[in-house]
């Protein structure tokens, strides 16, 4: 369920009028996501050959300031040739707009689908699109800090306890105990920055085969250590759904795609090992906080920490290190 308001013909109708889209035709509720609502909409295009769109109206966690920077993203990185959802502006050139006190935005639809069970071919052209949006990145003008570093998983275990931890597995509040000092002794300082993904999942990525047609939702994007997107990527990608499983040709596959069009440096490829448990150590905080705080009967779909937890210990232990080395 992701159509937390709803929005009758008319009003649509009159605000899709703002855009140079053409008259609105058709408009069906999307039922992903969490945090938004989002309508896939269907106009008569401004050649009258037809169109389609994505509207998202920004109900929560969303501050309504960043817009800029994350539409302003899709705008930039779509200039320069990367498969990303252009924003559409309204006629008086606005990135969004706002009705009833909440922010909409019009955002370009791209064809694909998501794949559940990737192959190395589209593991690797997944890593290739990541290396060239870090590229394309490289001169956008607008920076944000990553709310959920460091410093954040801290707060966040904290928060959640070590009893509370505990009581979601026995072990993870001893794993998170041994590994946030650890991180926060060890963790990187000089290598290369620039806008992140920071949430690159098989989900927010669109598939035409072993095509990547699109990369999307970036409301998690953010200024930091560019190698840590890899490593992102290489958690969310590299394993079975539960984390229970590795699979050492995706591993191959992701990061040959992403070294054909950025090669990682020496000092790169060396602290992957360590950003990789970063990686995990994020997707863990933040799924057991959710898991811990979100009422049983809310509409999100709350995931299971110890997904990312498996991963976090996997990459912890010293002997798979070298899935990480140059081939």
């Amino acid at each position: 369920m992701a159509v937390y308001t709803q929005l009758g013909a008319e009003v649509l109708a009159i605000l899709i009028a703002e855009f140079d889209v053409g008259a609105l035709i058709s408009a069906k509720g999307i039922a992903e996501g969490v945090s938004n609502s989002n309508w896939l909409l269907e106009t008569e295009g401004r050649d009258g050959r037809g169109a389609r769109f994505i509207l998202t109206m920004y109900e929560f966690r969303i501050d309504i300031t960043e817009l800029p920077f994350f539409l302003g993203l899709l705008d930039h990185l779509a200039e320069r040739g990367c498969p990303v959802p252009r924003t559409i502006h309204d006629r008086e050139g606005r990135l969004y707009r706002m009705l009833d006190g909440k922010a909409l935005a019009l955002i370009e639809f791209l064809p694909g689908v998501s794949v559940s069970q990737p192959t190395p071919a589209q593991a690797r052209a997944v890593g290739g699109a990541l290396a060239r949006m870090h590229l394309a990145a490289a001169d956008y003008s607008g920076t944000r800090a990553n709310g959920l570093g460091l410093e954040e998983w801290k707060r966040l275990a904290e928060a959640c306890g070590s009893q509370g931890l505990a009581s979601i597995d026995p072990s993870l509040a001893a794993l998170v105990e041994r590994e946030l000092p650890l991180l926060e002794r060890d963790w990187p300082t000089d290598l290369p920055r620039s806008v992140i993904h920071a949430d690159l999942f098989p989900d927010n990525v669109l598939m035409l085969g072993d095509k990547v047609s699109g990369l999307i939702d970036f409301y998690f994007a953010c200024t930091d250590i560019t190698a840590y997107d890899v490593a992102v990527t290489h958690a969310a990608w590299c394993f079975d759904a539960e984390g229970r499983h590795f699979d050492p040709a995706l591993s191959a596959g992701l990061l040959a795609g992403y070294e054909a069009v950025r090669p990682l440096s020496t000092a790169e490829r060396a602290a992957l090992p360590l950003l990789a448990r970063g990686a995990a150590m994020r997707f863990t905080m933040t799924r057991a906080y959710d898991l811990m705080n979100t009422p049983a009967d809310a509409l999100v779909t709350r995931k299971d920490p110890l997904a990312f937890a498996r991963r976090l210990e996997f990459y912890a232990d010293p002997a798979n290190a070298a899935v990480f080395a140059a081939s």
